[in-house]
């Protein structure tokens, strides 16, 4: 019996991504304390990641590829949408801003409406998002549209970019480790992060929790080349101790 309820946990926990244990006690009638038991076992698995209030699929570190778009847009949108909303608090008037490509970073823009500023970017959607807003500058870097990210890519963006002072730099992630710092699995989409890293002052992170403790093929940044970091839920003691012993900023949406 219980081990056919773990195997049911474990699917339901595979199929939503994110999921918190009083939603799981409700679905499997069960107390608190027999789901953290369950959890317990799965998470030595390794199948699952326990997380402040909830539990998160945990895939290989080594497997998180970019998926398409579309499928990763669905996934915590309230949640990517209130650290969008976080982020955007610290733009200032007169800002040079770069807005990466990602579905953390896409809403940022809906919450700029009042300042005058520059966005520069990759993205087609949050391009046509900034077009809407007569307040808002916006320069799209020249190239070739990759379907699967709504971005566009190309060789000569890197060298495009250094003609810029991007005084602020939001920055989407495929994984972040403290080992492999911040990742992504494009060739295409390294290059470009890696310059807006090497061409702005101050550089944020937009990353949801289920990003932590997982990474992707290539590291665009080191962790400790960010000043600040958002993210929804408090990331583990170890990534708290980093970010103390480096002076990085945490800020919970």
């Amino acid at each position: 019996m219980r081990t056919k309820r773990i195997a049911l946990i474990e699917n339901y926990i595979e199929q939503e991504k994110s999921v918190s244990l009083d939603t799981l006690c409700e679905k499997f009638q069960v107390s608190k304390n027999t789901i953290r038991r369950d959890i317990d076992n799965l998470s030595k698995k390794g199948t699952v990641q326990k997380v402040y209030g909830g539990v998160t699929y945990n895939l290989p570190a080594s497997d998180a590829r970019l998926l398409p778009y579309e499928q990763r847009h669905t996934v915590l949108s309230q949640e990517k949408d209130a650290i969008s909303k976080k982020a955007a608090s610290f733009v200032q008037v007169g800002d040079v801003i770069y807005i990466d490509t990602g579905t953390t970073c896409l809403n940022m823009v809906d919450y700029l409406s009042h300042l005058g500023c520059t966005v520069i970017t990759n993205s087609l959607q949050i391009y046509v998002k900034s077009v809407l807003f007569q307040n808002l500058q916006v320069i799209s870097l020249p190239s070739i549209l990759n379907r699967d990210t709504l971005s566009f890519v190309g060789g000569e963006i890197p060298g495009y970019l250094r003609t810029f002072n991007i005084t602020r730099a939001f920055m989407a992630s495929t994984g972040v480790t403290i080992a492999n710092g911040l990742t992504n699995a494009s060739a295409e989409e390294y290059v470009i992060k890696k310059a807006v890293i090497q061409n702005s002052q101050i550089r944020y992170l937009l990353s949801d929790h289920t990003k932590f403790g997982k990474f992707a093929l290539m590291t665009y940044c080191r962790l400790n080349e960010v000043q600040h970091i958002f993210t929804d839920l408090p990331p583990e003691d170890e990534y708290q101790n980093y970010f103390k012993k480096y002076d990085i900023n945490i800020h919970l949406a």
